[in-house]
């Protein structure tokens, strides 16, 4: 991906949607404004043109998402650690974001488009919803995960009480993960799969292309617990 100043800011919001939450990030109008170079969008809003190319490669390398031979035989604290950093993160950092643009769409354009009125207010609520999920991982599931495997690990002892029993917390977590799923689908019929109306502006381009990236990112991030993460978890448990 090679860029320069000459480019102007509409044609790499085009060609590179990951470009648009760089953009944002710097307030760099990469809609109404859009058809301006780059290097006199950089120089309008008084930001280096060199670091805005830097941040654009680096926002543009695709995101590892992890080998799953490796999950299944990697200690269990590394994958839930994983998925803290990478899943996690990148919810927590996406969700805003988009919550933030669908409302913007639905006020520039909710009159023309009454289907962005749900839109927001199903991104609103599963931010809402992520956001608690996530909390309960990080804080309660996630460290009696850990508190099991090393007490499995020290010797045949069972866990405390405090350790056991981790069906239940997985069951809710799982419960969680197909109401996100259901949401994922409602979102994806009412943007008939992402695609955005013809003629709509970037902000609409990048809402759509948003949600179409976080929907694969939390596809592979619910994988990973209810396929790797959580049978592996009950497995090790019920042999220590």
């Amino acid at each position: 991906m090679n860029f320069d100043g000459t480019q102007t800011v509409a044609e790499i919001a085009r060609q590179y949607p990951g470009a648009v939450a760089v953009f944002e990030a710097l307030g760099i109008d990469y809609c109404c404004g859009g058809n301006r170079p780059l290097e006199q969008a950089c120089a309008k809003e008084n930001v280096s043109l060199n670091l805005v190319l830097s941040l654009l490669s680096s926002a543009l390398v695709t995101r590892p998402t992890g080998d799953d031979r490796h999950w299944m035989i990697c200690p269990l604290t590394e994958l839930s650690a994983y998925i803290v950093e990478h899943h996690h993160g990148y919810t927590r950092r996406e969700l805003p974001r988009l919550a933030a643009l669908a409302a913007k769409v639905e006020t520039r354009h909710g009159h023309m488009f009454p289907e962005v009125h749900q839109i927001r207010e199903l991104v609103d609520a599963m931010t809402s919803e992520m956001f608690t999920h996530m909390v309960k991982e990080e804080q309660a599931l996630f460290p009696r995960l850990k508190m099991v495997e090393a007490v499995g690990q020290s010797g045949p002892t069972r866990p405390p009480a405090s350790c056991d029993a981790l069906i239940n917390p997985i069951r809710h977590m799982m419960s969680d993960h197909d109401d996100t799923g259901q949401l994922l689908k409602t979102l994806r019929r009412l943007t008939r799969d992402y695609q955005p109306p013809e003629n709509a502006c970037l902000s609409f381009q990048a809402l759509y292309g948003g949600l179409e990236a976080l929907e694969k990112d939390l596809r592979h991030h619910i994988h990973l617990e209810n396929n790797v993460l959580f049978p592996r978890a009950l497995a090790f448990e019920q042999i220590h």
